[in-house]
């Protein structure tokens, strides 16, 4: 960082978009960094954030009839090992204890990287009859990947997720499953996070390991890139066939179940950073803010002042709104103003002896063109919801003209490449691993997704002219 910008700044996106995110993370009190590479301690602000989201998830999770449990973080490596393909797409990932207790172990214990595995072997204990199906589980959890490369939220060796894992009659009830999920993910990164996310399903070479097929939802971050904020995958019978999960037919037939499995994870935070920030720091929806408005005693009121700002949050709160009072007797108005905008409050409130005999606040929007405006204190707790509201919307109409802006239709290599240097490319795609290779080695960029509601596309290969795949243009970008 330069010598003479201030300590409470952040580099500019435009001139390191990775060092902004990095400072910001740290400066604005959401993470630090854990004692061991790779891992971070979640602060209480940014905590704070995860739970918001989480509460939201969750909430729609047992509404659609799904049930939480937990299950070990340890699982016996052999049972990695029944499902061949996954344990090949996660072996350069895992952590694996060999010894405890003071002794080796007879079998390596793997620490939990996901648990279709530890889950399949207790949903062949306990579906045994049709009339068990369907499963529905979910787990909140952590998990350990090992990162060679880590970024704060984005890729840590160890991150908190939540993942569903269900198991049914027939494929058609699976992939209803499975697309349930995505409609899940993708309506909380909309409504909740002003997330304007894809919905599309991953290529072959984009699969999760031993999965049928993948369904993810992909955002645009504020350097073009993209970021997979959460995932689907119908397994097939994949995992029925390695564990024995079967069931017995209403006809009295031994049939393998069709699983799925779904996650959505703490890198989501890391997507509402990069999705909304500035060079002034955090950018908050107000529907997953820790404070969605602060108040700021100002001027020499002393203890009447704060006293009126104590009864004002008081009142906010019993209209639903979550308020913080800045009383810190140390620092300055201008200090507290300037940390607020870096903690990415939505609203501000300043309080001083004139407001006070007025009857009114001055209220600060974080992303405003036209400055402070008085807010009688009276009407606050009716108005404000309202205005948060708005400054949700906002959001996520800023974002959507971001991701449209940055996203191009291309029929040829040198608009192909030139699009994904600084946002996306449609493209047609032949859908050979190969190739998907060849451009990334290339560009950079990966194929994110075939999107659901694309319009018909029969063109040739963006990069091989063989004819493309999908029926649909796909969506190249470089991601993180």
């Amino acid at each position: 960082m330069d010598a003479g910008r201030d300590e409470r700044s952040v580099t500019p996106q435009s001139e390191d978009f990775s060092a902004w995110y990095n400072e910001l993370v740290l400066r604005a009190g959401l993470v630090d960094r854990g004692p061991a590479k790779g891992t971070m301690v979640i602060r209480p602000y940014g905590y704070r954030l995860w739970e918001l989201l989480q509460a939201e998830l969750d909430r729609r999770i047992k509404e659609t009839g799904h049930d939480n449990a937990y299950f070990p973080l340890l699982i016996p490596e052999s049972y990695l090992r029944r499902e061949a393909e996954h344990v090949e797409g996660f072996s350069p990932e895992l952590a694996v204890v060999t010894h405890a207790g003071g002794k080796e172990l007879e079998e390596p214990l793997v620490v939990r990287p996901t648990s279709e595995t530890i889950i399949g072997e207790m949903m062949s204990r306990w579906i045994s009859s049709h009339r068990d199906l369907p499963l529905l589980l979910n787990q909140w959890a952590n998990v350990v990947r090992w990162e060679l490369r880590p970024r704060m939220f984005l890729r840590t060796t160890e991150f908190l997720w939540q993942e569903g894992h269900t198991a049914h009659a027939g494929e058609a009830d699976a992939m209803r499953e499975t697309m349930l999920a995505l409609g899940l993910y993708e309506e909380v990164a909309r409504d909740i996070a002003a997330m304007p996310v894809v919905p599309g399903e991953k290529t072959a070479g984009e699969r999760f390991a031993g999965a049928q097929r993948t369904f993810t939802i992909e955002g645009m971050m504020r350097d073009g890139r993209a970021l997979q904020a959460g995932t689907s995958h119908y397994m097939g019978t994949n995992f029925a066939r390695a564990f024995d999960i079967s069931y017995t037919s209403a006809e009295g037939r031994l049939e393998p179940c069709h699983t799925t499995s779904w996650g959505m994870s703490t890198r989501m935070i890391g997507g509402v950073i990069m999705t909304h920030g500035d060079d002034k720091g955090l950018v908050l929806p107000p529907r997953i803010a820790p404070y969605q408005v602060v108040i700021v005693p100002v001027g020499r009121g002393g203890e009447e002042v704060l006293a009126e700002a104590r009864e004002l949050a008081i009142r906010l709160r019993a209209a639903g709104v979550r308020v913080h009072v800045d009383d810190r007797p140390h620092l300055s108005p201008g200090y507290k103003f300037n940390d607020w905008e870096m903690r990415g409050v939505p609203v501000r409130l300043e309080l001083g002896p004139r407001d006070l005999a007025a009857r009114t606040a001055l209220m600060a929007r974080r992303l405003t063109e036209h400055g402070k405006e008085p807010i009688p204190l009276d009407t606050a707790p009716g108005v404000l919801p309202e205005v948060l509201d708005d400054f949700q919307a906002l959001l996520l109409r800023r974002a959507t003209a971001f991701r449209d802006d940055h996203t191009r239709e291309t029929g040829d290599w040198d608009s192909f490449t030139e699009a994904v240097a600084t946002g996306w490319a449609l493209a047609g795609h032949c859908g050979d691993p190969v190739c998907e290779e060849d451009i990334k080695a290339r560009t950079g960029a990966t194929p994110r997704c075939v999107p659901l509601d694309g319009p018909p596309f029969s063109g040739p290969c963006v990069r091989c002219h063989a004819p493309a795949a999908y029926g649909k243009r796909v969506i190249f970008g470089r991601a993180y």
